[in-house]
């Protein structure tokens, strides 16, 4: 091997020791909304796979710093080693799919967010059955942004993969100004979780330190942000 190809491998290695931390924070931030059989070292042993693709593929000229092109990565590669696995039976999709068009429905109805009361008489269901509904809903599958109908690259307007056509340009770029749009239009607390989860990557016990409510609550609060966003965007699913 040539000094060049060594200098090569030298610079790849201190990536990967360096961004090390990136993939354990991202795997332990999904782990705080997984099931705990999956194990978190699943987690960073794809995540690790990803970031070597990162390493492999990231163009400098395109404008994004290495840490968000890895990060996107690094989260992509362990979704789809979740999804290879995927554990959640028929029912917990078609459970997903009822909250989602309640709440839809109710919004038609009233012109204004639905209530959580509103939605479990929809559900035909009692309060607490539908706040114990919506939190094993979370934990029973990933429901999160990347779940909305696209694939994340869309959150990261400044990450293209390079086999990207302008009409795959065109409907991720509508569909990042619909999902903002989308957000905006949240109940505070409930766009103030995303914020918090999303943006600050906090976990579900540290936003309920913020919110001085508990972790369960939390998980319920999430998970019904993420119904009215996927009731919302429902047009870009179908």
């Amino acid at each position: 091997m040539n000094k060049a190809a060594l200098y090569q491998e030298q610079q790849r290695d201190d990536l990967v020791r360096q961004h090390a931390d990136l993939v354990k924070r991202i795997a332990h931030h999904l782990k705080g909304r997984l099931p705990a059989s999956v194990q978190v070292d699943d987690l960073i042993q794809a995540g690790m796979i990803g970031l070597l693709e990162a390493l492999k593929n990231y163009d400098q000229s395109k404008g994004a710093a290495f840490e968000t092109y890895a990060g996107i990565r690094i989260r992509g590669a362990m979704l789809d080693e979740l999804r290879r696995g995927d554990w959640s039976p028929r029912s917990v999709h078609q459970q997903n799919r009822r909250v989602a068009d309640a709440i839809k429905a109710v919004e038609q109805e009233t012109g204004r967010d639905a209530h959580d009361a509103e939605v479990a008489e929809r559900l035909e269901m009692s309060l607490t059955d539908y706040h114990q509904l919506l939190a094993s809903l979370n934990s029973g599958r990933i429901i999160g942004i990347e779940d909305l109908g696209v694939s994340e690259d869309a959150l990261s307007p400044e990450v293209h993969q390079n086999e990207s056509t302008p009409f795959q340009d065109l409907s991720e770029e509508q569909f990042q100004r619909s999902l903002v749009e989308a957000i905006k239009t949240l109940p505070e607390r409930e766009a103030l979780v995303l914020s918090l989860y999303y943006d600050d990557e906090l976990n579900l016990r540290e936003i309920g330190d913020v919110l001085s409510v508990s972790e369960s609550r939390v998980c319920q609060i999430h998970s019904q942000a993420m119904h009215r966003l996927k009731a919302r965007l429902q047009s870009w699913q179908d």
